[in-house]
């Protein structure tokens, strides 16, 4: 599902740089707006990547539009925690030699 996103470029390094800071049980919370740091798995992968195209349909919509604005910190904060997310799952599933 990753593999067909596209976005600029900057967006994209910027997030992957921040996977290096990322804090699962501190960050999630806080990205998805919940109480409690959900399992890791397919069902929080699907949960950031439909916040994600949240944030990219703002970016994308016209200036004169009226609506939550677009904010480059908080697409990108969604963007380090399913790029994070996703290398999770990844590792989860390869099998262990």
């Amino acid at each position: 599902m990753l593999t067909g996103i596209t976005r600029p470029r900057l967006l994209l390094r910027t997030a992957r740089l921040g996977t290096l800071d990322y804090a699962r049980a501190r960050d999630l919370r806080r990205i998805l707006r919940v109480p409690v740091t959900p399992k890791p798995g397919a069902d929080c992968l699907a949960q950031l990547i439909e916040l994600e195209e949240i944030h990219n349909a703002r970016r994308l919509r016209p200036l004169h539009e009226v609506g939550s604005p677009w904010r480059a910190a908080r697409h990108i904060e969604v963007l380090i925690a399913l790029l994070a997310e996703a290398q999770l799952l990844t590792a989860s599933l390869r099998p262990r030699p």
